[in-house]
């Protein structure tokens, strides 16, 4: 049983896109929605709507700066070395 507080909005969009590398299934539960997808879908579609963000797929809300920050593995942020400073 899911005991995770159904989220909507905005907060919803964010927990979505946080999640949906992980898929779909990953993303309705992280949002508090368990296993019902159908309304998870929904859901986010409708919130979607109302932040003006035209989405057909969970993996529409993965940003470019997602996948950079994914490919250079978080060195943006910090050099693995102090010689890298």
């Amino acid at each position: 049983m899911n005991t995770l507080k159904k989220l909507y909005g905005t907060e919803l969009v964010d927990c979505a896109r946080a999640n949906a590398k992980q898929g779909i299934k990953i993303a309705a539960y992280q949002c508090g929605y368990g296993e019902d997808i159908a309304s998870f879908a929904q859901k986010l579609h409708q919130a979607c709507e109302q932040m003006n963000l035209q989405i057909q797929e969970l993996s529409q809300l993965i940003t470019d700066h997602d996948k950079i920050l994914e490919f250079h593995g978080g060195d943006i942020f910090a050099p693995r070395t102090p010689s890298q400073l």
